[in-house]
């Protein structure tokens, strides 16, 4: 099922470590257009904006800085009380750009900036459609739909699901079905990714 992108939104997760950079990777590789990490913890490991850049050999002038980049792979509020910062929803802004804008969140969508907003209050703020990545295998209709259900409750759009791992028919036929949302297709493990990878993945799940 092709899926029709607006120019800009923003990759959300039902979790950490289900493949948003990896699909933002795919993305960038075929819009060529700006990616966006509003928030980077763990920096000392590294950043996506980093590894995003290096496996799309995408020049710089295709990355927008981070707002808060922070030291520990923690939550977003956890890695910014261990850094002696507050993150201020006030103090997020989207790049101007003139094609594609992608926009990256971190962890789940109801993992805490601070003390009382979340990242859908910083969708909310930014005020962009979601593209929501879930894992393909066992617990996922459970929880893509339960986040499904809460980006509604919040009246935030959502342009589709993505499903990253081992296909299961049965599995996207129930989101697709219950969540009533496109999804494109599943991403299966890809392995090492350099440009050429990324770019044939595009084309096929996402024209």
């Amino acid at each position: 099922m092709t899926l029709a992108l607006p120019k800009q939104f923003f990759i959300a997760g039902t979790d950490t470590g289900i493949g948003k950079t990896m699909t933002a990777a795919i993305l960038m590789a075929g819009l060529k257009g700006t990616y966006w990490k509003p928030v980077q913890s763990g920096d000392a490991q590294g950043s996506d904006t980093g590894w995003i850049k290096r496996v799309t050999g995408l020049a710089q002038r295709h990355f927008h800085p981070e707002t808060y980049r922070l030291s520990r792979p923690l939550s977003p509020r956890a890695a910014a009380r261990a850094d002696g910062v507050c993150i201020d929803l006030e103090a997020f802004a989207l790049p101007e750009c003139t094609g594609s804008l992608i926009v990256e969140g971190a962890g789940g969508i109801m993992v805490p900036l601070n003390e009382k907003a979340m990242i859908t209050d910083l969708i909310k703020h930014l005020d962009l459609p979601v593209l929501l990545v879930a894992k393909s295998g066992l617990g996922t209709i459970n929880h893509t739909l339960l986040s499904l259900e809460h980006l509604k409750r919040r009246e935030i759009d959502v342009a589709g699901v993505v499903l990253n791992g081992e296909p299961n028919p049965e599995n996207r036929q129930a989101i697709a079905c219950y969540g009533k949302v496109p999804l494109p297709a599943e991403i299966p493990p890809l392995g090492r990714v350099n440009a050429k990878i990324l770019a044939q993945s595009f084309q096929q799940f996402f024209q």
